[in-house]
């Protein structure tokens, strides 16, 4: 890998006209991570399949901050498969799942759990407020039968990073393990398996770890893997146990992989690895407050305080009357993808991700293009005020 940036190395590619993806993953890739797409036809049967395998696993562990300890399983899918595996098996016939809720995706944590008969609470405290670790504690104090504890690091439907290491030592106070989606965080945000006491982690490539979509994993201590086998199998595909018994004991995978996403998802845990989390999230970090610097000289109103924002992700108050889809398509015309707003904030909000492999440049440039997008916009109808906002 050269000095260049990212961006920069992104821009080598052969592929027409650079398009920069502002929407939280997929994400800009870099040249060395989209051309290891092309790596030898493989049969996944094959020992040499299984030493990649093995590699991954290894590398998607260390970036989540595992020790000889935990290790990771890889799926095929989304991370929502990822996360449906997790949530699906790690729960006991006779447990019981507690979901905190602020926003699209912890929603999603309580509906995966619900489509499976898996009892569950759900904690819903509002789009975009902040948890508080004690109110996590009195649900899980009122209903001791309770065994697990799910919660979104990375809220990307507004911006929010919870406490995920405040909540993990409240659920281990009372005897409760934690499932972590940390699909939009790990990789570039302060987030760290053995440090801030995680037992479940679930992740992607194709977010914060700037590889392809299409595989997925989860990390945790091999003796919670281990214990997966005395619970009951949900799914058939998504049963975590048969992935970890044929990742870990026979060296191959249960089902048919994305070979070719695999050859670069390790290209891009390699560059991950060198690059380093805390240098990943600051130069994160640096893009997102040149961004929203520029966004709030041009008058634009962000969601969350500053101390609840993610490094990769902001989610921004349409300016009355404006259409997200007229900003989306003036936006794509110059060469920037912009994102919707979901569910309550759809049609009042859109959001700006900072992940993968962008520079400077690209943040001064897009901000030339919103404005000039912005200024061509016909203004109409008020825009109703999003949650927790003064009308």
């Amino acid at each position: 890998m050269t000095g260049d940036s990212p961006a920069a190395l992104a821009r080598t590619a052969p592929t027409g006209r650079r398009l920069v993806l502002m929407n939280p993953g997929p994400v800009n890739t870099v040249e060395a991570v989209r051309g290891a797409l092309g790596g030898p036809d493989m049969c996944h049967r094959e020992p040499e399949f299984g030493a990649l395998m093995n590699r991954i696993r290894r590398k998607a562990t260390a970036v989540c901050g595992g020790g000889a300890d935990h290790t990771s399983v890889l799926l095929t899918g989304s991370g929502t498969a990822a996360l449906e595996a997790a949530v699906t098996s790690a729960i006991p016939a006779d447990g019981g799942l507690l979901v905190v809720d602020n926003g699209h995706y912890g929603r999603r944590l309580f509906d995966i759990a619900s489509v499976h008969g898996i009892r569950v609470t759900r904690l819903e405290l509002g789009w975009g407020t902040p948890v508080d670790p004690a109110a996590v504690g009195r649900a899980l104090a009122a209903d001791p039968s309770l065994t697990h504890v799910a919660v979104v690091h990375h809220e990307t439907s507004t911006g929010m990073l919870n406490d995920v290491s405040g909540i993990g030592a409240v659920a281990h106070k009372h005897g409760c393990l934690t499932i972590v989606d940390a699909i939009s965080s790990v990789g570039a945000e302060s987030l760290d398996i053995t440090r801030d006491g995680i037992d479940w982690l679930v992740g992607t490539a194709n977010k914060c770890l700037e590889g392809m979509p299409g595989v997925s994993f989860v990390c945790a201590f091999r003796r919670d893997f281990d214990a997966l086998a005395a619970h009951p199998a949900h799914t058939y595909y998504l049963d975590l146990n048969r992935h970890f018994r044929a990742q870990e004991k026979a060296g191959a995978p249960a089902f048919t992989p994305s070979v070719p996403v695999f050859y670069a998802f390790e290209a891009a845990l390699d560059l991950a690895l060198a690059e380093g989390v805390a240098r990943r999230g600051a130069r994160y970090r640096a893009l997102a407050e040149r961004l929203r610097a520029g966004l709030t000289e041009q008058g634009l109103h962000i969601m969350l305080e500053p101390e609840h924002r993610a490094v990769s992700l902001s989610a921004i108050r349409l300016p009355d009357g404006v259409r997200y889809e007229s900003l989306h398509d003036a936006c794509k015309r110059a060469g920037f993808v912009i994102y919707a707003a979901q569910d309550q904030l759809t049609g009042g909000f859109f959001r700006l991700s900072t992940m993968g492999a962008m520079d400077e440049r690209d943040i001064d440039n897009f901000l030339a293009a919103l404005s000039e997008s912005l200024a061509g916009q016909e203004r109409g109808t008020p825009v109703r005020p999003g949650p927790g906002e003064a009308a």
